[in-house]
């Protein structure tokens, strides 16, 4: 339920947080659409998932501290689960395709960085 008194500049700051949020989140999944390989397409949802969500939570931090309906307690839980497990996710996801592509010889393989192919 929205109050009525909502100030003006608050709904747009939180319709402006929100819309970038939903916005960034549709540019990451364009790009996992978009993309050809699968060390291109891991990126992109990736950053879209971390860039969207904050936008998205701030916009709820700020709707939710301002009218005083409760403490942003939930939305500080989410942020710090989302920046932890979707940077993790990715290196986990890159790093077992890189070594089953090592393994097998085929796909475009990213050079190592220590000049040998065993990672």
């Amino acid at each position: 339920m929205i109050p009525d008194d909502l100030p003006l500049w608050l709904a747009i700051l939180v319709g402006i947080c929100v819309l970038a949020g939903a916005f960034l989140t549709l540019v990451g999944a364009i790009g996992l659409a978009r993309f050809s390989s699968f060390y291109e397409r891991v990126h992109a949802p990736t950053l879209g998932t971390s860039l969207g969500t904050g936008f998205i939570l701030l916009g709820s931090v700020l709707y939710f501290t301002i009218t005083g309906q409760r403490l942003s307690v939930h939305e500080v839980l989410i942020f710090i689960f989302v920046s932890v497990t979707t940077p993790v996710t990715l290196m986990l996801l890159a790093r077992a395709a890189l070594y089953r592509d090592r393994e097998e010889g085929t796909g475009a393989v990213p050079p190592s960085r220590f000049g040998r192919d065993d990672g």
